[in-house]
C-alpha cells in the first residue's frame, strides 16, 4: 500500500464515544447498552437510532477517503457489517460502540481501497492484453445473458412484497427517494434500512441461487478457459 493510500486509513472526524461533546449532540444521552441489545435483537428503534448516530460521521469520513461515487451504497454496506458484527455479539462492551464501529469503517476503507487497486491492475492487464476479436455474443454469452436475467427475476420473486417494492422502485423504476418515501409512508431512515436489509437479503439468496444453477458452472468453465 503506498504513503497516500496509507494516509487515507489515518482517523476521520467521526463520533468518537469517548471524547468530549457538545451538549446538543443527541449521542449524549444514548444509553449504550440498552442501543446495543436492541441492535443484536433487530429491533427497528435500536437500528434507527444506530443509522442516525452511524450515518452522520461515517458519510462524510467515507467520502472524503474514497469520494462520493456509490455513497450511500458503501454507508449502507458498511452498517449492515457493523450491524452483522453486533449481532453475533462482537462487541462485548457497549460504551465503546463507535470505537468498535470505526474500527470496522477503517477495515472496510482499507478493503475498498485494495479491491479499487486489484480492479485497475486487472483492467490494465486486458487492456495490454489480446484484442478482442470478435465484439459480436456468442450462444454461449446470450444464454448466459438470458440465465443471469432469469436468475435475478427468482430472486427478487423470493423476497418479501415490501423488500421486492422497494428494490424495484429504486433500481428498476429509478423512482426518487423522496417519492418512494411518500407513497411507501417511511421516514429517510426507515427508507435507508429498509433498502440496505432489501439489498442484503437479495445477495444472500442471490448466492445460494447462483451456487445451484447451470450459470456458475458456465461462469467456472469461462474463467478457466
Amino acid at each position: 500500500m503506498s504513503a497516500s493510500q496509507a494516509a487515507k486509513l489515518s482517523p476521520g472526524p467521526y463520533p468518537d464515544a469517548g471524547s468530549t461533546r457538545d451538549a446538543r449532540d443527541p449521542s449524549t444521552a444514548v444509553n449504550w447498552s440498552v442501543l446495543v441489545d436492541q441492535v443484536r435483537h433487530g429491533e427497528d428503534v435500536g437500528m434507527e437510532q444506530l443509522y442516525r448516530l452511524f450515518s452522520r460521521g461515517i458519510r462524510y469520513y467515507l467520502c472524503r477517503q474514497l469520494g462520493a461515487q456509490e455513497l450511500d451504497d458503501k454507508v449502507h454496506d458498511t452498517f449492515l457489517i457493523v450491524v452483522h458484527a453486533i449481532q453475533r455479539g462482537d462487541l462485548r462492551e457497549p460504551e465503546r460502540l463507535m470505537g468498535f464501529v470505526r474500527t470496522i469503517v477503517r477495515r472496510q476503507v482499507a478493503a475498498y481501497i485494495d479491491e479499487a487497486v486489484h480492479s485497475r491492475r486487472e483492467q490494465a492487464e486486458l487492456d495490454t492484453g489480446h484484442t478482442i476479436a470478435d465484439l459480436k455474443e456468442n450462444p454461449e454469452q446470450i444464454a448466459m445473458a438470458r440465465q443471469k436475467s432469469d436468475l435475478m427475476k427468482s430472486v427478487l420473486a423470493s423476497l418479501s412484497q415490501r423488500d421486492r417494492e422497494i428494490l424495484e422502485r429504486f433500481y428498476l423504476q429509478e423512482q426518487p427517494q423522496d417519492q418512494i418515501c411518500e407513497q411507501m409512508h417511511l421516514s429517510e431512515t426507515q427508507f435507508r434500512l429498509l433498502k440496505s436489509r432489501a439489498k442484503a437479503r437479495f445477495g444472500e439468496i442471490g448466492k445460494k441461487k447462483l451456487l445451484n444453477s447451470a450459470l456458475y458452472t458456465v461462469f467456472l468453465r469461462t474463467q478457466i478457459g
